[in-house]
């Protein structure tokens, strides 16, 4: 029989430390959740509230708002147009610069960390007097297509380091036996892509549906806006409806928890894969 090793006091510490540190990062995200199913009278209490009889009556005021469908139908169009299209486009970026010498790499490279460092909410003016001469205002193509260029970056950095991490000799092994380098990529290289595909993808689709500032700046129009602006409704003459508010938040929430359960995995491989000097 194995003999159970005594805990280490170090070994201890550190795990009671994640504990904490786990707590009071799950504890905001409990209290959106459990507040959701509150009613509006023990939400605004002196003192908290954590046993109560749960109502899901703020679930059918938040999904009860005027043009609900609308707003989740064109978040899921700008979020996942913009994560397909970058995935795209960042394929072929990503695999000439990790694998193919010419002059300015470096300086493509560079640019590529500029762009992912820069705060695009200082690019909200220009972009809606832009938006404005060209008549592109309330467009959820053009919503599609910035939340596409704020996305890009990152997808193309992560990439391109997993792409850098494919030893070349399987590429060049595949074109021995007689494939294109199309077909060696196709065959051999994107296979194994799949963790870092994952984690630029989960990156995207949080960062498309969380983005507030362009929809609301680009997109006055109610019929063309996100969710994020659906999260604002929830204000009457007598103040805002923190229940409502709440059963809004986990909803929108929803999403990107599912996504994340299904891609963590992959995810945390490629984001630790594609970290590497290329």
């Amino acid at each position: 029989m194995r003999t159970r090793r005594p805990l280490r006091p170090a070994a201890v510490a550190k795990n009671l430390t994640a504990l904490v540190v786990a707590a009071i990062f799950v504890f905001p995200v409990y209290w959106m959740f459990s507040s959701s199913l509150k009613p509006q009278s023990e939400i605004l209490t002196k003192d908290p509230v954590f046993f109560f009889k749960p109502t899901f009556e703020n679930y059918s005021t938040a999904t009860g708002v005027d043009l609900f469908w609308s707003y989740v139908t064109n978040s899921l169009i700008v979020t996942l147009g913009a994560v397909l299209l970058a995935l795209l486009v960042a394929l072929a970026a990503s695999f000439a610069i990790a694998r193919m010498k010419f002059k300015g790499r470096k300086g493509i490279v560079l640019i590529v960390m500029m762009a992912q460092m820069a705060p695009w909410e200082v690019m909200v003016i220009a972009m809606y007097m832009i938006a404005r001469d060209n008549d592109m205002l309330n467009s959820i193509p053009l919503l599609t297509a910035i939340y596409f260029v704020m996305v890009l970056p990152f997808t193309i950095w992560t990439l391109r380091g997993f792409i850098a991490a494919v030893p070349v000799e399987l590429e060049e092994a595949a074109q021995i036996d007689g494939c294109t380098r199309g077909q060696a990529f196709r065959k051999v290289i994107f296979p194994l892509l799949a963790p870092g595909l994952m984690s630029t993808s989960l990156f995207g689709f949080i960062t498309a549906w969380n983005e507030f500032a362009m929809v609301l700046v680009l997109n006055k129009d109610k019929t063309n806006q996100t969710l994020t602006f659906w999260l604002t409704q929830f204000q009457t003459a007598f103040g805002n409806d923190w229940a409502a508010t709440m059963a809004a938040s986990t909803l929108f929430a929803l999403p990107v928890l599912v996504v994340f359960i299904f891609l963590q995995r992959k995810a945390v491989g490629g984001m630790t894969a594609g970290a590497v000097k290329g």
